[in-house]
């Protein structure tokens, strides 16, 4: 008799009472293991002495040896005195020999035989081969570590339903291996993030999350209210000024992993709460920044994946090659169009109307620049490229070209025709920067007469006091993941992606 997965198709409808009647059957189970002073979960540990991993990663090690394993039972196929079952630890699945010579008939017929597919147990057995070659461990000892109550789903695939598999991630994670590695790998990729930065001399900080005001930047934060100072306040949609205040003070290289909360739109690349790494280095530039990505990049590819061509949805990215070109020379290359024929804002409107490119909210040459590079550079960056000297109008918080002041010294870099990370040239100039804090709140308010948005001034106040020439960099976690796991969408990579609310 075999207890193995089974592709069966029912309704919805169907699905949900079979789950009922199974879960009633486990809950009597369950009863009368509790009525026989059996009770699983009163149960407190288990010591295990190795994985499923290890034992066959080093047979030759484990071979006849006395193991304790635990994990959760994935199948179970029962041949009268004797059955094989899988199971699964964190680290892999092993191969279980259970007979009723071993454990007596009571243990073997009203325990072991009644468990069910997705229960706990705790075993202690000697590791050996099948005649089929299969490592595996022959059972000695068995114990009941806790109850599955509702029964796994029938041919899972890691749940096949992806709102579903987002929803019950532990489920998904139960079904499917690739889910946890996927995981495995973020984790890894945290961890050599960090590590290579420590390298470099940078010091990890923690900034606010919760801040008093809206600053007046156009992303669209979460407003909450502080009771005990009566006070509403916003969850941060950034780190960068609180960051810089620490350079101000005299901390040269700083970063910090965070948590961001925008309250916008959710798509395959976007969800309002995401990671990201920011970090500022005093004493160096944007160009100084391009050669930290770089570097980073290509040592944390290297050490997660192994190497530097990496396999991304069809294409294979090479982080071993980076291109560099000014915003000016993408678009020209891509477009056609040089900026510097634009003599004056209407020369660059009557440009954009040609080419059928969107008008932004305030039609400036740089403005209508960045507009035909979002129309005909992005998506043809699909190789790790660094745009950089970007329009003064599109970045508020970097530092002027001194032989351009029209453009920054500012740059992103852009893999598959995705925006990774944003640095600047940072503006340290106070008098430069209340004027731009200004008019960019100017401009919002504008759009939307009722924006709470206000001027940091108390971030132009430090600035008062004088910051250092200062490299700054900003990147997503969770698309940097997307890019070394291979996944098409953001939710892939957060183990608990926000979802609407069943009704």
């Amino acid at each position: 008799m075999s207890e193995e997965i089974k592709d069966v198709v029912l309704t919805e409808a169907e699905a949900v009472e079979k789950i009922s009647e199974q879960k009633q059957i486990r809950m009597d189970k369950l009863a009368g293991l509790q009525a026989a002073g059996c009770d699983p979960f009163t149960i407190t540990k288990f010591d295990v002495s190795t994985t499923a991993a290890e034992i066959k990663a080093n047979y030759e090690n484990f071979e006849n040896q006395t193991v304790t394993v635990a994990g959760r039972m994935m199948s179970r196929r029962i041949m009268g005195k004797a059955s094989f079952a899988d199971l699964r630890d964190g680290s892999d699945r092993i191969q279980l020999f259970v007979s009723r010579d071993d454990l007596g008939d009571e243990l073997y017929n009203t325990g072991f035989k009644k468990w069910d597919i997705g229960d706990i147990l705790g075993v202690t057995g000697y590791v050996f081969t099948t005649r089929t070659g299969e490592i595996s461990i022959h059972v000695t000892g068995v114990t009941l570590l806790a109850k599955s109550l509702l029964p796994l789903p029938e041919k899972f695939h890691g749940l096949t339903d992806t709102d579903a598999r987002y929803r019950q991630r532990y489920v998904d994670l139960i079904m499917n291996p690739d889910v946890k590695e996927t995981f495995v790998k973020r984790s890894l990729t945290l961890r050599e993030l960090r590590a290579f930065l420590d390298s470099k001399g940078f010091l990890e900080v923690d900034t606010p999350i919760l801040t008093p005001f809206e600053i007046g930047a156009s992303a669209r934060p979460f407003t909450t209210h502080h009771n005990t100072l009566d006070m509403d306040m916003v969850l941060r949609i950034e780190t960068e000024l609180y960051l810089k205040r620490l350079i101000v003070g005299g901390m040269d290289r700083v970063y910090e992993v965070g948590r961001i909360f925008r309250n916008e739109g959710m798509d395959t690349k976007h969800n309002p709460e995401f990671t990201t790494i920011e970090l500022y280095q005093a004493y160096t530039d944007y160009h100084g920044m391009m050669d930290l990505v770089e570097e980073m990049m290509k040592t944390v590819a290297q050490n997660v994946c192994g190497t530097l061509q990496i396999p991304y949805q069809g294409h294979t990215i090479d982080l071993g090659n980076w291109e560099r070109l000014t915003m000016v020379e993408a678009v020209k290359k891509y477009s056609g169009v040089d900026y510097y024929d634009w003599q004056s804002d209407e020369d660059a409107v009557a440009c954009a109307k040609e080419h059928h490119v969107e008008l932004p909210e305030v039609p400036t040459r740089g403005a209508i620049l960045a507009e035909f590079f979002d129309k005909y550079v992005e998506e043809k960056l699909i190789q790790p490229t660094f745009i950089y000297d970007y329009p003064v109008e599109i970045s508020p918080l970097a530092k002027r070209k001194p032989e351009e002041p029209a453009f920054t010294e500012r740059f992103e870099y852009f893999i598959n025709a995705t925006e990774f990370g944003n640095a600047f040239s940072e503006l340290n100039d106070p008098i430069d920067q209340r004027a731009r804090f200004e008019r960019q709140l100017a401009e919002r308010k504008a759009i939307d007469p009722n924006t709470k948005a206000q001027v940091d001034y108390d971030y132009i106040t430090a600035l008062e006091y004088g910051m250092p020439p200062t490299g700054g960099l900003g990147f997503g976690i969770d698309r940097l993941v997307m890019l070394l796991t291979d996944s098409a969408s953001i939710r892939d990579v957060l183990l608990f992606p926000t979802m609407k609310p069943l009704d």
